[in-house]
Order: structure tokens, then C-alpha cells, then sequence
């Protein structure tokens, strides 16, 4: 087994990404305070090719050196918006189709799982502050919860670890299956 070099990996350029087809995703950030966090959404959200980031209230915005250490460019691939409340951004969103999921653990979340995405609808997932997850005022809001289920101690990822685990979950049930 010999890993790939660079040249290999048939790497798209900037261009070409943002004119290819688009994972029906948008991911919202509520609040989220980490840049190193931020940059690695974007990342992660380059690697889904998903549709756009949605940066909300505290949650930094590019172009920042913090962010751009863990983006590493993503945040010229990726699409991305701010808003100063995240609600606005919900109501924007709903406007435009989205179906709202928050990613936290709640009463009657769906287990990422059990989550059957259509592939007929576009999503919003709303990823929280590292501290407090999502706002309860943006939880009033939302047209479902998703969780994903955890086995140890902490019962906590990391936003970048949730959103990596959310990201292909959806992407594999809607691309790969």
C-alpha cells in the first residue's frame, strides 16, 4: 500500500467546485466562539461540497488568520453568509425551503441513526455554541432534532467532530446509497 501523492488526488479547483453539484445542505453556526472551529467547518463542509455555511451572532467571519489555519482555503470554495441573530437566519432559510434541524441532544431528538434524509428536501443543521449548543430561542424554531447517540462519559463532541459525523451521515445516505 503506497499513500497517494498531492498530484493525485484529482483535486478540483476553486472554480470548478463552485460550479459542480451541491450536497442540499446548509450549515448554520449559533454563536460558535472558536475560530479554529469555524475554519474547520468550513473545511469539512469543502469536503461534503455542501451548499453554503451560515456564521451566526459571535461566530467569526473570514477572512481571518485563526480560521484560515484550520480552513486551509476552504473559506474561498465554500459559500458563506453572516447574521446577527441566528432566528433571522432560520427565517431566511424557511423561506427559502430549508427544513430546520438543530444537532443536539434534546427530548424527542431522532437518532442520526434512525434519520432517513429525503432526498427531495434541503436541509439547515444548526451546530451550537461549544459551551451552551444551541440557543433554546433558536430550538423553538427548528422542525427537528437530531442527535447523534454516544457511548462514554462525556456525552459531548467537539462542533467540528459533530459536524464531520452529521456531514457524512448525510452525505452517504444521499450520494453513496
Amino acid at each position: 500500500m503506497q499513500k497517494l501523492k498531492l498530484d493525485d488526488l484529482n483535486r478540483v479547483s476553486v472554480e470548478a467546485f463552485k460550479e459542480q453539484d451541491k450536497l442540499p445542505v446548509v450549515v448554520v453556526l449559533d454563536n460558535v466562539r472558536s475560530m479554529h472551529n469555524v475554519g474547520s467547518v468550513f473545511r469539512t463542509g469543502d469536503g461534503f461540497a455542501i451548499e453554503r455555511i451560515v456564521l451566526c451572532g459571535i461566530t467569526a467571519n473570514p477572512p481571518h488568520r485563526e480560521i484560515e489555519k484550520t480552513a486551509l482555503g476552504a473559506t474561498l470554495s465554500v459559500d458563506w453568509e453572516h447574521y446577527e441573530e441566528t432566528t433571522s437566519a432560520i427565517t431566511a432559510l424557511r423561506e427559502q425551503g430549508y427544513t430546520i434541524i438543530a444537532i443536539e441532544q434534546a427530548h424527542k431528538s431522532t437518532m442520526l441513526n434512525t434519520f432517513k434524509p429525503d432526498s427531495n428536501k434541503k436541509y439547515a443543521l444548526i451546530f451550537g455554541n461549544e459551551v451552551d449548543g444551541v440557543s433554546e430561542k433558536v430550538m423553538a424554531m427548528i422542525d427537528e432534532c437530531i442527535e447523534i447517540p454516544q457511548f462514554g462519559t462525556k456525552h459531548s463532541f467537539n462542533i467540528v467532530i459533530s459536524a464531520g459525523i452529521v456531514l457524512w451521515d448525510f452525505f452517504a445516505k444521499l450520494r453513496l446509497s
